[in-house]
């Protein structure tokens, strides 16, 4: 068996000698394994291998390309270069860290490291939990005046799984989901696994259009909607609550139950959600990933009465239970107030991300609103948004392309979703500054070799 890191070194010697030059798109592992005469498992080490060296870099829904080589410091560098003294730069991962974060963190989970209090947080956990969590729970999740019934949250591992249990508890396979016509990719690949049939609806400048879903539903039957009210991923937009209003009597007169996503929700706490209007036809879906720390997940659900059996019945089928300890420890940080703190320094680091994008981004057609961490880009003219994205990878900078939150593939927005909350504040200032510069220039003026 070849080692990987021989096979590495081959690509590698590739690339230095110009045999594989910069912007160049590997195969698929697959493809590689089957040329190579290697296992699929060593063809993925093997292209771990070469991003850990720096010589290539995956972009989302594309592939893996070869990093572009430093500019000539003795000549004019093209858009379509690297720049010498950057490393990678995500801007499509989206999980905000407090700076005060491990440190809020620490002092709860001291506690729970007793052995005595550790055996008990080891012990397997069901989807209900336990009642002090489900207060705790509510208590998280309280915002806008709105406050769930504890006796109605259902827990699981993250809010991945949250979604896809309350997908597959309200759509058989075959039917139909109503989403907006921008979503969440995540619900685009549950649906596929589910065989559930996505259905666009159009939206405008305050979000999802109401009177949509009722055309929707009258051309065939939607068995749910699923919708973002508040920041919405990717267009960091927040429905007013006329708006929120009029979606819920649509709901109601259709009958149609709604999954509702909060988990970026937190940030605007002042806002009620959906299921404020229409409890009794939401399910709402939240997770402790961004509110809290994405190296430690629980996802929440809290669902009508009604729908209680199918959700937990998903859940449980799915394999979606959440694990006891981070039940116990998001138990422990809500109680000492870790979550609020928490929560009150991520909506500060927000704004200031926020006014770094409108600084650095003055006079682009750029979205976000004051307290989110993402924003949203409709590129200039004559710039797509597929060669922005592998203009800004050569520049060492990963953007995401509305072509991955699209639902109709033929209706893609010329528009990119740009993440703030990973970089060092420093180092945001300056990726969004050589975007800036970027969309300044024309593509055609590029160099293509």
């Amino acid at each position: 068996m070849r080692d990987y890191r021989t096979v590495a070194d081959t690509v590698a010697e590739e690339i230095r000698s110009g045999a594989l030059r910069p912007g160049d798109r590997l195969p698929t592992q697959r493809a590689f394994a089957r040329r190579h005469g290697i296992a699929d498992s060593t063809a993925t080490r093997v292209y771990q291998e070469l991003a850990r060296r720096g010589l290539t870099v995956g972009e989302v829904g594309r592939g893996t390309f070869v990093r572009a080589t430093p500019a000539d410091p003795a000549g004019s560098a093209p858009a379509l270069t690297e720049p010498a003294d950057g490393g990678r730069i995500d801007l499509e991962l989206n999980y905000p860290v407090a700076p005060e974060q491990s440190a809020l963190l620490a002092g709860s989970l001291a506690g729970l490291l007793r052995p005595d209090a550790l055996g008990q947080a080891l012990r397997p956990i069901g989807v209900s939990g336990f009642p002090a969590a489900r207060e705790s729970a509510a208590e998280t999740l309280t915002r806008g005046g709105w406050r769930p019934d504890p006796d109605r949250i259902l827990f699981a591992g993250n809010g991945r799984q949250a979604i896809s249990a309350a997908v597959a508890a309200l759509v058989p396979p075959g039917a139909r989901l109503g989403v907006e016509e921008l979503t969440y990719p995540v619900v685009k690949a549950v649906a596929a696994r589910l065989r559930i049939t996505l259905v666009p609806l159009p939206m405008d400048d305050e979000g999802l259009v109401p009177e949509a879903v009722e055309e929707a539903h009258a051309r065939a039957p939607l068995h749910a909607v699923y919708v973002q009210p508040r920041l919405h991923n990717p267009l960091s937009l927040s429905m007013p609550a006329r708006r929120v209003e009029r979606l819920a009597e649509v709901l109601l007169g259709l009958g149609i139950p709604a999954i509702e996503d909060t988990i970026w929700a937190f940030l605007r706490d002042e806002l009620p959600p959906l299921a404020a209007y229409a409890p009794e036809r939401t399910v709402l879906i939240d997770s402790l990933s961004k509110r809290v720390a994405p190296g430690l997940t629980l996802g929440f659900t809290v669902a009508p009465a009604a729908l209680t059996g199918a959700v937990t019945a998903a859940l449980r089928s799915g394999g979606c239970t959440p694990a006891r300890f981070a039940l116990e420890a998001a138990h422990r940080w809500q109680q000492d107030g870790t979550v609020r703190a928490l929560v009150a320094a991520k909506q500060r680091e927000a704004a200031v991300r926020q006014g770094i994008a409108a600084q650095r981004l003055a006079g682009f057609a750029v979205h976000g609103d004051p307290r989110s961490f993402h924003c949203w880009w409709r590129l200039p003219r004559p710039w797509r948004a597929d060669t922005f994205v592998a203009a800004a990878s050569r520049h060492g900078i990963g953007v995401v392309p509305a072509a991955a939150f699209t639902v109709d593939p033929d209706h893609s927005p010329n528009a990119i979703r740009l993440g703030l909350a990973t970089p060092e504040p420093e180092t945001l200032s300056r990726a969004l500054n050589t975007l800036a510069e970027l969309a300044r220039s024309a593509p055609e003026d590029l160099a293509d070799d």
